[in-house]
Formats: C-alpha cells, sequence, structure tokens
C-alpha cells in the first residue's frame, strides 16, 4: 500500500470512530470543549457526550461545544425520553440543531427501573419509548400533538418556531434482544454497550437489522454503533483505570452485569465471585458513585481475564487497529471510543 493509499485508509478510518468527552464522574465540564475541538481536528465522525446531572447536562455542553467545532456530529450517548417533558426535549433538540447546522444525534436509554422509582418517574416500557420517540419527531416537524397512553398525558402540544432543520436522528441505546428489535423497528440506529466483543456485536447487529427489514425498512436505515472502551501508549495504572475500572462498574451492577455476560455468551456465575470483593460487597448502585478509580482497579482482579481483554482494544496502535476492524467487520457502522478521551487518541486515529 502506498503512501497516499495509507492516509485515505486512516481518514477513512477515523471518520466512522468516534469518542467521548468528559466520560465518567466530572465536576468541571470544560474540558469538553478542547476535547470535543481535538477530536475534530484528528477527523473523527462524532464526538459523544455521556449526560450525568450535576454537571454534564447534555443540552448546555452540546450548545457550548457547537459553537468550538464546525463539522463533527455532536451526539448523546444516552440522555432519555422521559427526564424531560417532551416539548422541552424537541425544544432543546431543534434549538441544537439551529445552532449547529444540523448536527446533534439523540440518543436515549431506559436506565433501570430502581433510578427511575429514585426519583418519582414513570419506568419507561417499550411502548412508551415508542410513543415517546413518536411524539418527539412530530413535535421537531411542528405538528401538534394532542396524546394520552403509556407516555403521558398531553391534550396539546406544540413548538410555535420551529427551525428550518431536520429532525436529529434517534438511536436507542440495547443490550437485550428486544431492545434491539426495538431499535431495529422503530429508531434511527442503535449505541451498543461498552465490553462487548465483536461476536456479541456481530449478533446484535444481525437482531437489529432483522428487525428492521421485518417492518419494511431498507437495510441501512439504522446506524449500528459500537462502544469499544480504548486506552493505547498509555501507563499501566491508567491503562487499568479506563479498562479493568470501568469494566468493573459496570459488571457489579446487579442484573446489569448478567446481561452483559450472556450476550457475550459468558459464565455469569463469575459475577458473584466479583461482588464478593472487600471493595464491592454490599454494594447495590453503581460503584464508581462511591469508589475510587484505583478500589475499582483492585476489584477487577475478580474478573476473568478474557472479560476485559476479548472486549476491548488496548496496547500499541496497530493492536487497536485491529480489534477496530474486527468490530467494524462485525457489522458496526461506527465505534464509540470510550474511556480515552480525543486529546489521548491521536496515536491511535493518526
Amino acid at each position: 500500500m502506498g503512501m497516499s493509499e495509507q492516509k485515505s485508509s486512516a481518514a477513512e478510518r477515523a471518520g466512522r470512530l468516534g469518542a467521548y468527552v468528559v466520560p465518567g464522574r466530572v465536576t468541571d465540564p470544560r474540558p469538553a470543549l478542547t476535547q470535543a475541538a481535538e477530536a475534530e481536528r484528528l477527523g473523527l465522525g462524532t464526538v459523544w457526550l455521556s449526560e450525568r446531572w450535576g454537571a454534564k447536562d447534555f443540552g448546555v455542553l452540546f450548545g457550548a461545544i457547537s459553537q468550538v467545532t464546525s463539522d463533527i456530529d455532536i451526539a448523546a450517548g444516552v440522555t432519555h425520553l422521559n427526564s424531560r417533558h417532551p416539548a422541552l426535549l424537541a425544544s432543546m433538540a431543534m434549538t441544537a440543531q439551529a445552532l449547529s447546522d444540523g448536527r446533534l444525534v439523540l440518543g436515549v436509554g431506559r436506565s433501570v427501573a430502581a433510578m427511575w422509582q429514585s426519583v418519582g418517574l414513570p419506568v419507561p416500557t417499550n411502548r412508551s419509548l415508542t410513543d415517546s420517540a413518536d411524539i418527539f419527531r412530530r413535535l421537531c416537524r411542528g405538528e401538534k400533538v394532542r396524546y394520552q397512553g403509556p407516555a403521558g398525558n398531553f391534550p396539546a402540544l406544540r413548538l410555535t418556531d420551529v427551525p428550518d432543520q431536520p429532525v436529529p436522528p434517534l438511536l436507542l441505546a440495547a443490550i437485550g434482544p428486544r431492545g434491539l428489535e426495538l431499535a431495529g423497528r422503530h429508531f434511527d440506529g442503535v449505541i451498543l454497550h461498552p465490553f462487548l466483543t465483536p461476536e456479541a456485536v456481530a449478533r446484535s447487529a444481525q437482531l437489529v437489522r432483522a428487525a428492521a427489514a421485518a417492518a419494511g425498512r431498507p437495510a441501512d436505515a439504522v446506524r449500528i454503533c459500537a462502544t469499544v472502551v480504548t486506552a493505547s501508549g498509555l501507563a499501566p495504572a491508567e491503562e487499568a483505570a479506563i479498562v479493568a475500572g470501568r469494566a468493573v462498574s459496570y459488571y457489579q451492577i446487579p442484573g446489569f452485569g448478567e446481561q452483559l455476560a450472556r450476550v457475550n455468551d459468558w459464565d455469569p456465575d463469575q459475577l458473584a465471585v466479583l461482588r464478593a470483593h472487600p471493595q464491592l460487597a454490599g454494594i447495590r448502585g453503581s460503584a464508581d458513585s462511591v469508589r475510587t478509580a484505583a478500589q475499582l482497579v483492585e476489584a477487577a482482579a475478580a474478573l476473568p481475564a478474557r472479560w476485559l481483554n476479548e472486549a476491548s482494544a488496548v496496547g500499541t496502535a496497530a493492536q487497536c487497529h485491529a480489534v477496530f476492524d474486527r468490530y467494524l467487520d462485525a457489522g458496526a457502522d461506527e465505534l464509540i471510543l470510550h474511556g480515552s478521551t480525543p486529546d489521548r487518541l491521536a496515536s491511535v486515529v493518526g
């Protein structure tokens, strides 16, 4: 391969990559701006924001990032359809489209029932998700909405001043077969969870595309976004914090860890060993809200090594590229690089 072909291949791969800015817990969101600008400089296709209540409100961050970038898509990964009133969510989305010249991608999820119960909001169902998506799209088009059903009671909703911008694509975060089929039938894309193996991504992509076809949608109607935790060229302690610590924060959550293990065809009984670790024993919610990165890395010793090695990209740039290619060959349209912020990805992307 000649030098020009190598550059073309690298640019093509970069365009199919996105990356999270300010991942995890933060109290200062301002680094997101320089990280997003670096993502665009590297030629990435999308900058991703993980919303957390407190210092990572998606609407505020989107507005700021849209003004320090010019071409890169800006995506939520994820927010929720039921955490904002539908008119407020649609208003935020269309304002964002106008500010960015149509670069918003809205990723939404369902989270876990305990979280919604604790904040006094209804637990999403498949029907409420699809109805909420329909309400959102209609409002973004300037239509008047009258609705009473699983998504709520809305006698008369309408946005009076809608910008001349397209309705942003709605992507659904999904793991299990029902969620994947829902994405294939009703959404514009799917966001696959971190720590899925390439084989699990292939099975997930097949389910999504089969559901799309059964609904009479074209094969390319649904965008498959696979999330890959990535750490390259870092000191061992930093790599462990990004990969091992993050894996623990997902696998230790009761019910959620079992879902991930089953999707990967791994033995969920291993999770009992992880949860019995002294750093995790007795924790019922998310461990990363009460444990430091170093404590999570310590607990990761209880995980089988393959649960980390087979579902992340670590090592040299060439080793990471090989992993990326396996995920793309498995059917992913885009990879969301997680854990390492764009300012740490130059060697991998370039």
